[in-house]
């Protein structure tokens, strides 16, 4: 299987390194960062991503709210999980669908099933046309 690679955010240092290692010891690639600004660039970027993580409070505008909408607007079939210790009560009226919602403190394992859950329920890609 071919590695993806997943964008993650989260502006607390030792987490984003704590997940970035979780994802990357489960076979896939991350770019990490710490700053929904940052990850918004990235996504309109146009880089090859093909999930995100996001925290959803962030030290400055945006929040990851706002991440997982440019992310869905670039592509609607994006994966989505949400991290947060804060605004999970938040999550039914400001998340994007079929998006998977993990409070902190949450396990490696919990993380990584919810990227590969929602990679897998992800509609084929079809390939690109030559128009």
């Amino acid at each position: 299987m071919e590695a993806v690679t997943i964008l993650l955010a989260d502006d607390e240092a030792i987490l984003l390194l704590d997940f970035e290692s979780a994802l990357t010891d489960a076979g896939f690639l991350v770019t990490a960062v710490s700053s929904g600004a940052k990850a918004i660039e990235i996504l309109k970027s146009g880089a090859a991503i093909v999930g995100v993580v996001t925290d959803i409070r962030f030290c400055q505008p945006p929040d990851g709210w706002q991440v997982a909408r440019v992310a869905r607007e670039i592509d609607p079939n994006m994966p989505i999980v949400y991290i947060s210790g804060h605004a999970a009560l938040e999550w039914s009226s400001n998340g994007v669908p079929d998006s998977i919602m993990l409070e902190k403190p949450f396990t490696s394992a919990q993380l990584v099933t919810a990227v590969s859950q929602l990679l897998n329920a992800r509609p084929a890609r079809a390939p690109p046309s030559d128009a």
